[in-house]
């Protein structure tokens, strides 16, 4: 990957070292961490749209062929990513962006986007992974609530669960149960992830706890705007926070399915999810002040945990 120089796209690839996870460590092999990092800026792209954190001025709705009067509209940011991711999936368009004679017909006009060609081009990339995180983006404008676990579950399969089968695709060893465990591990991260956010979350007017589990835990959207949380509230993260260690745990042995460099660095997943819930537990489940934010040292300890094979 010709790794994008534009300011702006520095920006969105720079967030990877603020990640629970390790996007693309240093010890995997230079061809994996370019297109580890051309998929992470992506995504981490229309997770910036959805989410209306592009900042004003930086030009992205321009690049994408979005007017200025719909410059802040989130639906219109991610049609546009939409239209031009699937330009990075055209055979017709070039890899610098042009379409082969000059012009700029039929390849991506983001930066980040044109730096995903190669890699979609050199491992076969299918567009649905894709797509399903601009989905759940959309999904973000007009579902801010979710009445079930099962329906926080099918929300992960679009927010979460493709970057894993990414990953998979990327090295070549995508199997069934790969994915299968690979999902597992990567809806336990979305979930931790929005444990440690319930109060960010709740400032953009989105609740990622089920109702039904609010209502049997006596918790009410008051009682996550408050600065601490009650211990009610902290009963409830508790709970959300064993059903993540849980498909962690079922997740796990993903690790030991792989040899190699790839085995570090899916045990640096799940050490990411070990460390964030562990995390919360030390700050007694109670989100509210501020995300619970694990150590580098627990970090280390919980990826050497997830290379010994599954918790009993």
């Amino acid at each position: 990957m010709t790794a994008p120089t534009d300011a702006s796209s520095r920006a969105v690839l720079d967030k990877a070292a603020r990640e629970n996870f390790p996007v693309a460590p240093f010890f995997l092999p230079a061809a994996w961490r370019d297109d580890l990092m051309a998929v992470y800026g992506c995504a981490r792209l229309v997770d910036d749209a959805g989410d209306g954190d592009l900042p004003p001025g930086r030009g992205d709705a321009a690049l994408l062929g979005v007017p200025g009067d719909a410059a802040d509209d989130r639906l219109a940011l991610l049609d546009a990513l939409e239209r031009d991711l699937r330009r990075a999936f055209d055979g017709a368009g070039g890899t610098d962006g042009t379409d082969g004679t000059g012009g700029t017909g039929g390849g991506p006009r983001h930066p980040l986007v044109r730096a995903l060609r190669p890699t979609v081009l050199r491992h076969r990339l299918d567009p649905g992974p894709f797509l399903a995180l601009i989905e759940a983006n959309r999904q973000d404008q007009r579902t801010t609530r979710y009445a079930t676990w099962d329906d926080l579950l099918a929300y992960c399969d679009l927010s979460a669960n493709p970057v894993g089968r990414l990953v998979l695709a990327i090295t070549g060893t995508t199997s069934p149960e790969r994915l299968r465990r690979s999902d597992e591990i990567c809806t336990a991260l979305q979930i931790a992830e929005h444990l440690q956010d319930v109060a960010e979350d709740l400032a953009r007017g989105r609740i990622y706890l089920p109702a039904e589990d609010m209502e049997r835990f006596g918790v009410t959207e008051a009682d996550l705007a408050r600065p601490t949380g009650s211990r009610a509230v902290r009963d409830l993260v508790r709970f959300e926070a064993d059903r993540a260690r849980a498909l962690l745990d079922a997740g796990t042995p993903l690790v030991g399915s792989v040899r190699g460099r790839l085995r570090l660095l899916l045990a640096g997943f799940v050490a990411g999810g070990r460390a964030a819930l562990a995390a919360l537990e030390d700050a007694d489940h109670d989100p509210l002040p501020g995300p619970p934010r694990a150590s580098r040292a627990r970090l280390v300890r919980e990826a050497a945990a997830a290379l010994r094979g599954p918790r009993r």
